[in-house]
């Protein structure tokens, strides 16, 4: 192992961190539900750094249809969708995202990861073509470095360049086009509209939207971007997760009968993975239906969004181009990104700094993300709070 070992041994962020003084922010232990505020190191702190934008995770009904399931059904299914591991709550689940999302079928992975990992490559022949942003997700990036096909993208949301990249691909071969909703990074929305456009200029071409943070969070009752321009019919594939707004762990594919029937018999993170555990998918059943008949949650989240959005514009802060309850403060040094956060904690915030390869170098942020049930007097603390670090960094004036 020596070689291996030395190779590896030269990542040591971690071990440089404290050489700083700075406290490693990752991995760190929360010991109660994830919530607003949560328990870390026997205290109260703010949470900032969730993706459970409808604020179900410790809802006590999504709670309590996970330990029913949990007793009705074990606690794991010991096998694949494929062979032994299919439930009726899985079919259920399947049925109702499908309605939800506008779309003929759904199929339901064990993670979020694995839907873009293992249907990406399946799509597509060596002689096709895969175009992505490039700022999309390491799971759609994962998934085009296991294809076949011939890979293309396009510098984040440059319509001129994505259509450059169209007209480089040979009329007669399949052309997907993966694109992130939400960027999960920057809080902003893919060009949809515009997507939508080029798609019908040129031949073959596919789209492929993933809902990740899209899912709970635009559209009718919270149907996603998709739904939110109004154009469900003109995406052929719409892809999503459990663990944002639906308040569990999996994922879900959602297109027409065709696409899917192919999937289910074809995908390799379908048929060789064990099937999402029973507590999970009757969590995620229960929350899409909490989603469906509170439309006041989305409300809520978008009065508090809404209200954070101008506290960091009034303050000064450095946001881009979000339109969404991921709000990015950018900060644009990677020494200063992980003071922020460990100040921040000291003042009882918890936030995400982001750093390469998450983002570019020059781009290092801190990501402050919303939920339904955080309330305004939160959010002042919070701008209160990172202003006085802001500043104290040089970051604002």
């Amino acid at each position: 192992m020596g070689l291996l070992h030395d190779r590896l041994a030269k990542f040591d962020l971690p071990q440089r961190l404290p050489s700083m003084g700075i406290i490693n922010p990752y991995f760190r232990p929360i010991t109660s539900k994830q919530g607003t505020e949560v328990l870390m190191d026997g205290h109260k702190i703010l949470m900032f750094g969730s993706n459970s934008y409808t604020g179900l995770t410790g809802d006590e009904r999504v709670i309590e249809a996970g330990v029913q399931a949990l007793k009705k059904y074990g606690s794991g299914c010991a096998g694949s969708r494929f062979l032994n591991g299919t439930l009726d709550i899985h079919l259920q689940l399947e049925k109702e995202l499908a309605e939800f999302v506008g779309k003929d079928e759904s199929l339901v992975f064990s993670t979020g990861f694995t839907v873009n990992s293992g249907v990406i490559p399946q799509l597509l022949g060596k002689d096709d073509f895969i175009i992505c942003d490039d700022r999309d997700h390491a799971s759609i990036v994962d998934g085009r470095r296991l294809s076949f096909a011939k890979s293309l993208h396009y510098k984040h949301n440059n319509m001129e360049e994505l259509e450059r990249c169209l007209q480089r691909c040979p009329a007669d071969s399949v052309k997907l086009i993966v694109v992130d909703g939400v960027f999960s990074m920057e809080g902003d929305l893919a060009k949809l509209p515009r997507i939508v456009e080029l798609k019908h200029k040129y031949e073959n071409v596919v789209i492929m939207v993933d809902e990740a943070h899209g899912l709970g969070v635009f559209g009718d009752h919270g149907r996603g971007v998709c739904n939110h321009f109004g154009l469900t019919d003109e995406v052929d594939l719409i892809m999503g997760t459990f663990s944002k707004s639906l308040a569990a762990i999996g994922g879900f594919v959602a297109a027409d009968s065709t696409i899917i029937n192919f999937l289910r018999f074809n995908t390799r993170t379908y048929i060789f993975q064990a099937s999402n555990t029973p507590a999970a998918t009757a969590s995620a059943l229960e929350a899409l239906h909490i989603l469906q008949a509170e439309p006041q949650r989305l409300e809520a989240l978008w009065d508090v969004t809404n209200y954070a959005l101008e506290r960091f514009r009034k303050a000064g802060f450095e946001i881009g181009d979000t339109e969404s309850p991921i709000i990015p403060l950018f900060v644009r040094d990677m020494v200063k990104t992980f003071l922020i956060t460990q100040k921040a904690f000291e003042k009882g915030v918890f936030i995400n700094p982001v750093i390469p390869p998450a983002c570019a170098p020059q781009d290092t942020l801190i990501r402050f993300s919303l939920m339904a049930t955080h309330t305004h007097e939160q959010v002042d603390y919070a701008v209160e709070a990172l202003s006085e670090i802001f500043k104290e960094e040089g970051i604002i004036a």
